[in-house]
């Protein structure tokens, strides 16, 4: 029983590395640039809720008076 267990452990592990060898990892380049793009969007999506988060706000505190 406990031999049967490691066989297919090992298996498992061996069946891992094949889909591992299968992966088609970026490049450098590909990560820097895909990384940058990432941050400019991240960036302009943080002004872009902050505008409408103050606009909202002060809506808000103009229809209510405060």
């Amino acid at each position: 029983m406990a031999v049967s267990k490691i066989k297919r452990f090992f298996t498992f592990i061996k069946e891992v590395r094949n889909e591992i060898d299968k992966i088609s990892w970026p490049g450098h380049k590909e990560v820097i640039i895909t990384t940058v793009i990432v941050f400019v969007l991240a960036t302009i999506a943080a002004f872009f809720f902050g505008i409408v988060d103050t606009l909202a706000y002060k809506l808000v505190h103009f229809l209510i008076g405060k």
